[in-house]
């Protein structure tokens, strides 16, 4: 359904004539109006209509053209962002909130809220059950808690990623596995002969199952330390030598995050995680992941698990949101994405913008769902410890 286009101006031309499209509006109005009055012959209509009734018609036909358009006039949206203050599901969110609303028919004022919690799946409870179904609501999802009832053992069930409905994802990225300058561990193939300590989130979380997702599929060494409540809690344990680093970091992240760890050489790059290799890690001479997964079998199974980058920064809104409401938003939010002034933000803020469409990503959602049983068996335990 497309979005309301701003109505012809109602305002009357010179000499007082209101020109032919508010003549046929306001003729059919009154056609349906008098065709349930059979004391009224239709003839009537031709030779001469009371003024009074005409302006009723034509006040009704100018008023409630533009009812549409205005709906959010004066309205705010509520921006629920998964993840901590300052992280990077936060960056984006927060960067996306700054331009959505002058997109937005009556350009309403949009305010981000964080709710931080396994791994981003409380946010999508609360969009899922709580939140109004009005379209004043969206939330800022981590593909982990996406993926979390087709890979956890026991999901919460009170979060079904099949039927929310998606407004689209700003970025299909790439991650990475990093270590700290201080750390003897300074490559892949060190992390494949060493032990390498790595922070990490809670389950569902990309910093924990992709640790896992190595060990078992590329032969890494990593032992894992969970519980830290997000990427800047890492960094700091990362600083004051609790960790050596950590895997599924947001190479996006990393840039708006950390750039001066970037540009100072703090890091040492182990592996890029993606279904293709990012060519700027390339030219870093970041190795990618697959010359490390030698089994076909391995490899069939990583790319399930890392198939959610694509949709890495998504945003969804609570199922039974009136379609008028979704299509406005979702329409919004690709002219957001090619946004001038939001793309020199963007990066301004060394963020990556690679969009997918509501619609697109919704697509893929069903697809990733309807994966066999056998291969989904497979994935739950590569992720685990």
């Amino acid at each position: 359904m497309p979005v309301p286009q701003n109505p012809p101006s109602a305002r009357p031309r010179e000499g007082g004539d209101p020109g032919p499209q508010i003549r046929t509006s306001v003729q059919a109005a009154l056609d349906s109006r008098l065709r349930g009055n059979k004391r009224i012959k239709r003839s009537s209509v031709r030779s001469g209509l009371p003024e009074t009734l005409i302006a009723t018609a034509l006040g009704a036909v100018i008023a409630t053209a533009p009812a549409r358009a205005a709906d959010y006039a004066g309205k705010t949206i509520e921006f629920v962002v998964g993840g901590d203050a300052g992280g990077g599901y936060d960056i984006y969110a927060r960067a996306v909130a700054r331009h959505l609303g002058r997109h937005i028919p009556g350009n309403p004022t949009i305010i981000v809220k964080n709710m931080p919690g396994a791994g981003s799946t409380r946010a999508g409870v609360y969009i899922g059950t709580v939140a109004p179904k009005d379209g004043n609501t969206l939330g800022a999802m981590m593909p982990g808690a996406i993926m979390g009832p087709l890979l956890d053992d026991r999901p919460n069930t009170q979060f079904d990623p099949t039927k929310v409905i998606y407004i689209g994802t700003a970025d299909s990225g790439v991650r990475v596995c990093v270590t700290f300058q201080n750390s003897k561990i300074k490559t892949f193939e060190d992390a494949q002969k060493t032990k390498t300590i790595l922070g990490a989130t809670a389950a569902g979380g990309a910093t924990r199952d992709y640790a896992y997702l190595h060990n078992k599929t590329a032969g890494a060494k990593f032992d894992v330390v969970s519980g830290y409540q997000g990427t800047v809690d890492i960094a700091l344990a990362m600083e004051r030598g609790e960790v050596d680093g950590l895997c599924g970091w947001d190479w996006s992240s990393v840039k708006s995050q950390k750039s001066d760890w970037v540009r100072d050489r703090k890091i040492n790059m182990l592996v890029q995680v993606a279904l293709e290799p990012e060519p700027e890690l390339t030219r870093l001479g970041v190795p990618h992941i697959w010359q490390f997964v030698p089994r076909a079998d391995d490899r069939k199974v990583a790319e399930l698990v890392i198939s959610q980058q694509v949709f890495q920064r998504s945003y969804i809104a609570p199922p039974g949101t009136p379609a008028e409401q979704i299509n406005i938003l979702r329409t919004a939010f690709d002219a957001t994405m090619k946004d001038g002034d939001f793309l020199a933000d963007a990066e301004k803020m060394r963020l990556s913008i690679t969009p997918l469409s509501g619609a697109k990503v919704q697509e893929l959602i069903e697809r990733l769902y309807k994966t066999p049983k056998a291969l989904i068996e497979r994935a739950k335990t590569v992720i685990k410890p």
